[in-house]
């Protein structure tokens, strides 16, 4: 909650999300329209992309829950067509090709998974407060490893990603410090897990740095906490606004991308 508190008592802790914070860092104004306008300005349509990356999610979460001997690439794949939605596809012919092509994926990344090593935790909550944020969020995966916890992300995007990408993401580093929180064991390992190329993106944080993003963290939520008592909400356009659900609502978004992409645009090309 973005709320002040009375003179001469604590301030109410800013309850979060790494996405919500992130969201202000990319711009004021969606974070306003996502998370302050109410009731919250209409999305524009589903994206694609965000229709494969929420099926591979899932059916990975549910392959975990199968007895051992199920535990197979086939049955992934299966789990993959079983939660398939078609939001967002040019037509049927194109969310069938991504079906297929989804369900190979997630078939592949998991013929190389231990079906025996099982995580501390899938889809699991965490959280952990600190002075001024009460920091909450979902981890895909925890894998337990020689006495710690590791941070497991999967990534479905067609964007290659680099050591850097695991390295600088605020979120993965507050996940590393909830982990370690929730499960009471060491925790400074993250990794991006991207099924396209079967790459995983690994960073090793020092205390010193998971103390680093905390502060990006608490900075971001006094900003966002500050326009809460000015109402100042700037856009911030660039060529991206197109990918934004709201740039229907916002004039400047749509002049900086030219208007909203298709929403299968961010699908690798047939």
């Amino acid at each position: 909650m973005e709320q002040l508190g009375l003179a001469g008592m604590p301030e109410r802790l800013f309850s979060c999300t790494p996405s919500r914070l992130t969201t202000w860092l990319d711009c004021p104004r969606r974070y306003r329209m996502t998370y302050v306008d109410r009731p919250a300005p209409p999305k524009g349509p589903a994206w694609a992309h965000n229709t494969v990356g929420a099926a591979v999610h899932l059916a990975l979460a549910r392959w975990w829950d199968l007895p051992l001997p199920r535990r197979t690439g086939d049955a992934a794949r299966a789990l993959l067509h079983q939660v398939w939605q078609t939001d967002g596809f040019r037509n049927d012919v194109q969310a069938d090709r991504h079906r297929a092509l989804a369900g190979d994926m997630v078939a592949r990344y998991a013929e190389e998974l231990d079906p025996e090593d099982e995580p501390r935790g899938v889809e699991r909550t965490v959280g952990f407060p600190t002075g001024r944020l009460a920091v909450s969020g979902r981890v895909d995966r925890v894998d337990e490893r020689d006495g710690e916890v590791v941070v497991v992300d999967y990534k479905t995007g067609r964007a290659e990603l680099t050591e850097d990408d695991a390295r600088g993401s605020l979120a993965l580093a507050l996940y590393a410090r909830a982990c370690a929180r929730t499960f009471r064991m060491p925790c400074t390992k993250v990794e991006l897990h991207h099924l396209p190329t079967g790459r995983v993106l690994a960073w090793e944080h020092t205390e010193e740095s998971l103390d680093r993003h905390v502060g990006r963290a608490e900075a971001i939520a006094a900003e966002a906490s500050a326009a809460a008592t000015t109402g100042d909400y700037p856009a911030r356009p660039g060529s991206m606004c197109g990918w934004c659900d709201y740039v229907r609502q916002c004039p400047e978004g749509l002049a900086a991308s030219g208007g909203p992409r298709e929403p299968w645009a961010g699908l690798p090309q047939d």
